[in-house]
């Protein structure tokens, strides 16, 4: 399948329409929670408001994120800003630990302490949101608690001695204990984010000292977290970085997810939708750590033929979720989050190495997420289908699943198609 020109102009015509006509009004119609604040998070396939309201840290700032970077692009629209503004003074108010520092695992609707646990995973969605926030706003007091975030995850969760971070930990900062609470393992998955959240945070404060530690997470991945003859991320390791296999882990998606296929035993699995998007995510690294763009092309050109060759499904397009490190997907369910990333990974891989398969896989996955995962009466992703498309889970929020993913894909599939279609010219 060739994507011409014409092709290209049509697919980045409905993804600005579904931004501004779906995405966006879906949230900002019903994402505010206009008695205490903050947002919800949890609606179901006619886009009703669920049964849980408790407001977890990854969400909530994944909203704030969401709506400052809605407003960058719309700053005439006031809204947006009041939106994410409302939604920093809740996470002030009600998620910070005023004793120990850092911020809450999860409250009640009206703010109401129910988990204080201190997940790195959700340290680093503070980082990223609030560097988000000021990057719009230049509100000092955003930057403030991202840097004091930021500190508080080298006094604490730095693994002095292996490199890297603990991940899960006691409100206290005490490393939580082994097994299904975390306390002996890392992850590609908090990892990655963590650098996501560095590289906002360094280019807001522009310090040498931040920079530094988006690079050491740079390192540490590509030393430790990708199989690179394979051309895939590995999934967990103990504290000194050895591979082992992956098991559910409390306060995670991969533990609260509903309605998919399982693996049964522990393996060293993969996700496709985490490769790709550790790829962009690692290649606007470079533009903000100042390196040359192409600084990760082999390992772009390995991990997009990996995803290719085993993550993609090549007749009806969409990505897998979860399979080896070399051979079939084992779960061959289509979630939104995964599609949405590869989706922009595809694109970022594409303009690296200019392979016109690349451009036609993320045209079939966009072709497969409009018949089947866009709810296009109500304006969001439906959060899992099976691999021909039927529906397994129509919710378009969950205690996990915001205006992030989705958002974020079709803001970075935008300014990639418009790019595209100007070098064309």
């Amino acid at each position: 399948m060739e994507t011409s020109v014409i092709g290209i102009q049509q697919i980045l015509q409905e993804v600005q329409d579904h931004l501004k006509n779906g995405i966006i009004p879906f949230w900002l119609k019903k994402g505010y929670d206009n008695q205490y604040g903050g947002y919800f998070t949890c609606f179901d396939a006619e886009g009703s408001l669920g049964d849980d309201t408790d407001k977890y840290i990854v969400t909530q700032c994944r909203m704030i994120w969401g709506f400052s970077a809605f407003y960058q692009l719309y700053p005439k629209d006031k809204d947006l800003l009041v939106m994410a503004e409302q939604g920093v003074n809740f996470l002030l108010d009600h998620f910070w630990d005023h004793e120990h520092g850092g911020w809450y695992w999860k409250v009640k609707r009206d703010g109401t302490l129910i988990d204080p646990g201190k997940v790195v995973y959700g340290q680093s969605f503070a980082i990223y949101a609030l560097s988000q926030f000021y990057q719009v706003t230049k509100e000092p007091i955003a930057l403030e608690y991202a840097e004091k975030t930021y500190n508080l995850l080298q006094i604490y969760c730095g693994d002095t001695l292996n490199g890297g971070y603990y991940e899960n930990l006691e409100q206290d900062w005490q490393v939580s204990s082994e097994g299904f609470c975390g306390g002996d393992r890392k992850s590609l998955d908090i990892h990655m984010h963590l650098l996501e959240a560095f590289t906002v945070l360094s280019q807001c404060s522009q310090k040498e000292h931040h920079k530094r530690k988006l690079q050491e997470i740079i390192d540490l991945i590509l030393k430790h977290m990708i199989n690179h003859e394979n051309g895939c991320g590995r999934n967990q390791f103990n504290r000194e970085f050895m591979p082992i296999p992956a098991i559910s882990i409390r306060r995670t998606w991969n533990s609260e997810r509903q309605g998919s296929q399982m693996i049964e035993e522990p393996r060293d699995t993969t996700s496709y939708g985490h490769n790709l998007e550790l790829v962009w995510l690692l290649n606007r690294a470079v533009e903000v750590l100042g390196l040359p763009k192409h600084s990760f092309y082999e390992l772009t050109r390995k991990i997009a033929h990996h995803t290719l060759t085993f993550g993609f499904d090549i007749e009806l397009g969409g990505v897998y979720r979860d399979g080896p490190h070399h051979g079939p997907a084992y779960i061959t369910d289509k979630e939104f989050w995964q599609n949405q990333e590869v989706l922009v990974g595809f694109l970022d891989a594409y303009e690296i190495l200019g392979d016109d398969k690349l451009l036609t896989a993320f045209q079939k996955t966009w072709e497969f997420s409009k018949k089947y995962l866009i709810n296009w009466e109500q304006g969001e992703w439906r959060q899992l289908v099976d691999k021909e498309g039927h529906i397994l889970i129509g919710d378009l929020g969950n205690p996990w699943k915001a205006c992030y993913h989705s958002g974020r894909s079709m803001l970075e599939v935008n300014q990639r198609l418009e790019q595209i279609l100007l070098l064309s010219k």
